[in-house]
């Protein structure tokens, strides 16, 4: 079995780069299983200073992996979704998201989770979740305290899609900035970083993250059965099997 996820660690930086192009990364059990092995040989990495999360390919998340899901594989998948957030926003390393294809569904709980997110102005976001018969459940404990609470009632009621000057405006994301600057701007936010000292990002992370933390652990496991039993119920399982047939 092929990796879907790789770790490169140079220069202060580990850089975690999704690469499973045959689900438009997809949150498989095996993607979100390596992803978390990756963070946490990052964050104990004694030589690096900040994290930068990236992927290969056009697309940085599709959401859920919708045939694993139609298949019942979300018992659980949802509550590794909240776990996966939570190590995000308690690394001792500030995580930063480069962003250089488009998001969708449970691919924000990243997003959401994350200190820094970096995206082309191409870049669009879309909470599909309605028109599958689910929630953002899940990836709720990270996305509602960066909306404002129309915000959220729009994006999440409406599953429109959105772009990334958007996504600056409502709190999803730090900046959008051209295409073509996409690198360089990465580059230069992880060159201020790694002029941090260890001490000095660790203990700010955590203040900037209490409330987000305490969000998860308080929220977190009931949104997990929530979501897990949504994707179970009969009307979404009859959307994501239409929704998978359509690409056949």
């Amino acid at each position: 079995m092929s990796e879907l996820v790789h770790l490169e660690i140079a220069d202060q930086i580990a850089t975690i780069t999704l690469d499973s192009d045959h689900n438009r990364n997809a949150l498989s059990k095996q993607l979100v299983t390596e992803l978390v092995a990756h963070l946490t040989t990052a964050d104990a990495d004694t030589e690096s200073k900040a994290i930068l999360i990236r992927s290969a390919g056009t697309v940085f998340c599709s959401g859920a992996d919708m045939a694993e899901a139609a298949a019942g594989g979300m018992a659980t998948g949802a509550t590794a979704v909240v776990a996966l957030q939570r190590q995000i926003a308690t690394a001792d390393k500030p995580v930063v998201v480069e962003l250089g294809g488009p998001v969708r569904a449970g691919g924000l709980g990243i997003v959401g989770a994350a200190d820094m997110i970096i995206a082309a102005e191409s870049v669009t976001f879309q909470l599909t979740e309605v028109r599958l018969g689910l929630a953002a459940a899940s990836i709720s404990v990270s996305l509602l305290p960066r909306f404002t609470d129309r915000a959220a009632a729009d994006l999440f009621l409406t599953a429109r899609k959105f772009d990334a000057v958007e996504a600056v405006a409502v709190g999803l994301i730090t900046r959008a900035v051209p295409d073509v600057d996409l690198t360089d701007e990465v580059a230069r936010v992880l060159a201020d970083l790694v002029k941090g000292y260890p001490q000095g990002l660790r203990e700010s992370k955590r203040i900037l993250n209490h409330d987000l933390v305490a969000r998860i652990d308080a929220l977190g496991p009931d949104l997990a059965v929530k979501s897990a039993a949504l994707f179970g119920s009969d009307e979404a399982r009859e959307a994501m099997t239409a929704f998978l047939n359509r690409g056949k």
